[in-house]
């Protein structure tokens, strides 16, 4: 089975420090012919206009739109999704970094498990060089569940940068745009919408951290653990009344989310699931 042509898709605000590297980990090595790149300015104040127009204008596969002002990572993903010409998506963050020859085993294993959603088990994060791995987290290779979701914080929609089909986009109503936990609350809503998520082990990305990312300019203007209460909402039917009481409750209200290592959340159905693995990596 061939894969399918994929949208790339990137969202970028005040990235001028960051996002030509994010574009070359695409272009040198994971670009197949008929793919694309889509870019969205959220707003910028510095020069990633500039450098956007610049991408335009070298590549013939790049396709620059923009927002007038700052709306927000959910925002900009959805902008870009439905501006991509393709069925296929890959969302790349503007600080982060590709491997080469990695979109297409993970397009392959999409494919074959017949998915809507497909992931790196490995995010390798870093501060300045990208060999220099600070730590990693590691998902659990196969399928993941809901109950997998809701067991720990080291899951797909930590990061958001994973392959996923258009249909499950629509299905999933979009990443929300009324929260900064936009990507956590997209896979959540895939999931919870019925979509099939996969995670291919041996496989990873590099995951820029430590800088002023999008992450660490909304975490510390809103409390973490309230969003992802927003965000989860709409999906507490299914979720068992012992775990409801314990995120709603004064004493975990305003940090269940931070806790989920500890205190996994139980279905209705009685499930509780397993997220990934958080590693050290010295040297």
């Amino acid at each position: 089975m061939s894969p399918m042509p994929v949208s790339f898709i990137v969202p970028a605000y005040n990235c001028q420090a960051t996002l030509r590297a994010a574009i070359d980990s695409i272009v040198s090595g994971n670009l197949s012919e008929q793919d694309e790149i889509v870019l969205v300015d959220d707003g910028s104040t510095d020069g990633t206009a500039a450098i956007l127009r610049e991408l335009s204008q070298d590549f013939p596969f790049v396709s620059v739109f923009g927002h007038d002002r700052n709306r927000g990572g959910g925002a900009a993903r959805n902008t870009a999704v439905e501006h991509a010409r393709h069925e296929t998506i890959f969302c790349l963050d503007s600080d982060n970094l590709l491997y080469p020859g990695s979109v297409v085993l993970l397009h392959n294993y999409l494919q074959e498990q017949d998915a809507d959603v497909a992931v790196f088990q490995d995010l390798d994060f870093f501060r300045e060089r990208r060999d220099a791995v600070t730590h990693r987290w590691r998902l659990r290779p196969g399928p993941t569940t809901l109950a997998d979701y809701l067991a720990g914080n080291a899951v797909a929609g930590a990061s958001g940068n994973y392959m996923f089909t258009r249909r499950s986009w629509t299905r999933a109503g979009g990443y929300p745009e009324f929260a900064f936990l936009d990507t956590w609350g997209f896979g959540l809503r895939q999931l919870a919408t019925g979509s099939k998520m996969v995670v291919l082990a041996g496989t990873g990305y590099s995951h820029r951290y430590g800088h002023q990312s999008y992450w660490v300019r909304e975490s510390v203007r809103h409390n973490v653990s309230l969003v992802a209460l927003q965000l989860l909402i709409p999906f507490l039917h299914l979720i068992d009344d012992t775990s409801i009481d314990h995120i709603m409750g004064p004493a975990h209200r305003h940090n269940w989310f931070e806790l989920l290592d500890q205190y996994p959340l139980r279905l209705r159905d009685g499930s509780i699931g397993q997220a990934g693995l958080k590693e050290p990596c010295p040297g």
